[in-house]
Order: C-alpha cells, then sequence, then structure tokens
C-alpha cells in the first residue's frame, strides 16, 4: 500500500505549489519575458510540482507492481495503462513532464506564452491529478 503519510505530505507540498503559481496567473507573455525573477519563481516551482507527481506516481506505480518507467512521462503512461488516470489527465501530465525536461534542460526552447497558458489554464491539473490520488489511498 502507498505510504499514506507520504502521499498527503507529498500532496500539500503540491498544494502549496499550485497557490503559488497561482499569483502569478494574470501575468501576460510580455511581462513574463521582461522579468526575470517572474521566471525564475514560476519554473522552479512548476518543476517542483511536475517532480511532486511523478514523485507520487511512482509510488503508486512501485505499490501495484506495475512496469518500471523509462522516463518522467512513462510514469503517466503507464498509470493510464492501468486504468488508474483518465485518458484526458494522462495526455496532460505526459506533456507536463515533456515540458518539465525542457524547464530543466533546454531553456531556449522555453515559450513565454506556454508559461502563462499553463499559468491561466493548466493549474487545476494538478487539483484533477490530487484527487486521483487521494482516491488510491
Amino acid at each position: 500500500m502507498v505510504d499514506r503519510d507520504l502521499a498527503l505530505r507529498r500532496l500539500a507540498s503540491l498544494e502549496e505549489y499550485r497557490t503559488q503559481l497561482a499569483e502569478y496567473a494574470q501575468t501576460t507573455p510580455e511581462a513574463y519575458a521582461r522579468d526575470w525573477r517572474t521566471q525564475r519563481v514560476v519554473e522552479r516551482t512548476l518543476q517542483l510540482a511536475i517532480e511532486t507527481c511523478v514523485d507520487l506516481a511512482s509510488h503508486v506505480i512501485a505499490d501495484r507492481r506495475l512496469r518500471v518507467p523509462a522516463s518522467y512521462a512513462e510514469t503517466f503512461e503507464i498509470l493510464g495503462e492501468a486504468g488508474l488516470l483518465p485518458e484526458n489527465l494522462r495526455r496532460t501530465l505526459v506533456e507536463m513532464a515533456r515540458f518539465r525536461n525542457i524547464l530543466v534542460h533546454d531553456y531556449t526552447r522555453l515559450d513565454p506564452a506556454r508559461v502563462v497558458t499553463i499559468l491561466r489554464d493548466r493549474l487545476g491539473d494538478f487539483d484533477r491529478f490530487r484527487d486521483v490520488i487521494l482516491s488510491l489511498l
């Protein structure tokens, strides 16, 4: 069984990251591109939020003895294959995991408009994932 206390602590962190990110949801791509401080806070917090989701997903995978993922994105593919994630959330989290790789490894491809779109339209996906994890505890 997934360690409930650990999962709840990780979910609390995820909620904190989501709340912090929501503070920047009204920024524009132009303002975001001009403000390195905002970029640093948002990008690092997005990275932490996504990695927290991967961590939680990995615990579920290990607990259920599912196949070992070869990448962060595959972590969510595996949960989808097991019927533990709705298809639309699986797709979104796979894209988030890929986006995390851009954040960490390839800053030159980071599009301010994409970051702002995530801030405005995708933060609820973290809540949806939280609900899935809670249902599995």
